[in-house]
């Protein structure tokens, strides 16, 4: 079988590396690919928002599976439009990815079904908004409404840092027209947890939970980044909260969206916070996350094509999925200055002299033969072991053995 998979970061990478383990998979394309992907699948030089080359190619290339990973193409309607070719693919349509392309439409799913979480209200004009932060006070969280790349989120601790927020998103135009619109929440408290699950528009199969680590420094400090590294499992989420949130949180998603005639198949990410009164969604997210794929894919013990299959044919409830009785620790190594302004092109050494990690690539690629840095979060190093300080231990281990000018990562991932 041949394979398509849509995108170039360090997810994408850990999609391809784990579906090149299926024996039924021989060729994978990835379009556009990064430096580390080029080593393990065909890269094809196709923007992952470019709907109309995307299918030209798969028109003439035939793959039998398309697999759609990152949020903008889905949001786009990519795979409307492979479907409409006649081409088969794995992801959300473009009415059931609207559950992470508009923060309003998701609490407004939440509040009509009742499904646990923040309160909040939706605003287009900044004076109303920031009349709403002086009557609710701080702290509070303002987010754009639309797809800003993981960054358009501010959690705020004091009403002027709200209002700041406010005014760049809608007045400043800092997330163009994903920040026209906001969406303002009560703040909550407890840890996060993020858990995936397949889902083939009726049925789900969660995955083993993650924790993602949001903010640019150690100690979470610092702006919000796509993510700076994930750890799996979670260490607060029990098997009692698991059933919790699979009957008041996993199933009436999914039965929330066929009912709304938006059936969702694929993945579907759910952003949680386990509060003192109970856990509370605080986001959804239509794929895999990045970088908790990473770790998660790392301990998937069942052929992910066959999942991939089971989910467009509607089939979920017939496969048994497994997993590994262990734990995984994705550290991502960054550009000096992520998520603000970094330069790229710097060269990426000791990566022959890692021994226990498997290291994806995200922002990569080959220069004349050299291995150089392409984008905001480079790679992500990621360390599987029996236990989670194994896993650490392990992943920060050859961590240390790569450098390339001006490299930043945490050095606290999985210690929260």
């Amino acid at each position: 079988m041949k394979v398509l998979v849509i995108g170039g970061g360090g997810r994408e990478h850990a999609i391809v590396h784990t579906l090149k383990k299926s024996p039924k998979v021989d060729h994978i394309w990835c379009a556009p690919g990064n430096g580390g992907i080029a080593a393990e699948a065909e890269c094809v030089a196709i923007k992952a928002t470019d709907i109309d080359g995307m299918v030209a190619f798969a028109k003439e290339n035939k793959p039998d599976l398309v697999m759609v990973a990152p949020d903008d193409p889905l949001a786009l309607g990519m795979v409307d439009a492979l479907e409409a070719a006649g081409i088969r693919a794995f992801g959300p349509r473009k009415n059931a990815a609207i559950i992470e392309g508009s923060k309003s439409f998701a609490k407004d799913l939440m509040q009509k079904y009742n499904i646990p979480t923040a309160g909040y209200a939706v605003f287009e004009n900044s004076a109303d908004a920031i009349e709403y932060i002086r009557k609710n006070g701080a702290p509070i969280v303002v987010k754009a409404d639309g797809l800003a790349l993981g960054k358009g989120v501010t959690v705020a601790m004091t009403e002027e840092e709200a209002i700041e927020a406010v005014k760049d998103a809608i007045d400043g135009g800092a997330f163009g027209g994903a920040g026209a619109r906001v969406v303002i929440e009560e703040f909550l408290t407890g840890p996060e947890v993020s858990v995936l699950a397949f889902v083939d528009g009726k049925h789900l199969k969660t995955m083993p939970s993650a924790q993602d680590h949001k903010r640019a420094y150690d100690h979470d400090e610092g702006p919000n980044t796509g993510g700076m590294g994930a750890f799996s499992p979670s260490r607060f989420y029990t098997d009692d909260i698991a059933a919790e949130c699979m009957e008041t949180i996993f199933k009436p998603t999914v039965a929330a969206m066929e009912k709304e005639g938006r059936p969702f198949k694929g993945v579907l990410y759910f952003g949680l916070m386990l509060t003192p009164k109970g856990p509370r969604v605080i986001e959804y997210n239509a794929r895999f996350g990045d970088p908790e794929t990473q770790a998660v894919l790392s301990r998937l013990d069942t052929d992910l094509f066959d999942i991939f299959n089971a989910v467009i044919d509607e089939k979920l409830e017939d496969i048994d999925i497994k997993w590994a009785d262990n734990a995984a620790c994705c550290v991502c190594m960054a550009s000096g200055g992520y998520p603000k302004a970094y330069e790229k092109g710097k060269e990426i050494t000791g990566l022959d002299d890692v021994t226990d990690s498997f290291v994806f690539h995200a922002g990569t690629a080959v220069k004349d033969g050299r291995l150089v840095t392409n984008g905001g979060r480079v790679l992500g190093v990621t360390a599987t072991a029996p236990t989670l300080d194994e896993a650490i231990q392990k992943a920060y281990a050859d961590v240390r053995k790569i450098h390339f000018d001006k490299a930043h990562y945490r050095t606290d991932i999985g210690v929260k």
